[in-house]
């Protein structure tokens, strides 16, 4: 397991505490957090921290790593995840492209794919795959 690997698979864990300030050692001094669907940018752990803190939820934040694929250079390192996240109420799913330079977390790139209904003129090529199925698969990373 490569240091950024590592290095990924605790913010994670850290988040799943819910204790978001735990996350500001592992960030930047200049981390940035890109979300393209919403055209947003996050600039700083402190920023990042505070997003977190004041996000609405129904409960604590459960975060499952589905899976994590990681690679990279000599003074960069790059990690993808994907990650299931639950508040009890809310359900949605991140895939995260980590950016790792000096051993802490310098950008992160985030999309949040919605789910939506196959549409009905490809129904005879494939087949639906239960929630249950997915979530089956979910911690393996």
């Amino acid at each position: 397991m490569t240091s950024a690997e590592q290095l990924v698979r605790d913010f994670w864990q850290r988040m799943a505490s819910n204790d978001f300030a735990s996350l500001a050692p592992l960030l930047a001094e200049d981390f940035t957090l890109d979300w393209p669907q919403s055209r947003e940018r996050i600039r700083g752990a402190a920023n990042f921290v505070r997003m977190n803190t004041e996000y609405p939820a129904h409960g604590p934040w459960r975060f499952t790593l589905n899976r994590l694929v990681a690679g990279g250079g000599a003074s960069v390192d790059e990690v993808v995840t994907d990650v299931s996240i639950t508040d009890g109420v809310q359900r949605a799913q991140a895939l995260s492209f980590f950016t790792v330079h000096g051993g802490r977390i310098a950008r992160m790139v985030e999309f949040w794919p919605e789910p939506y209904a196959a549409p009905a003129n490809r129904a005879h090529l494939v087949e639906p795959i239960p929630v249950e199925a997915l979530d089956a698969g979910a911690g393996t990373a």
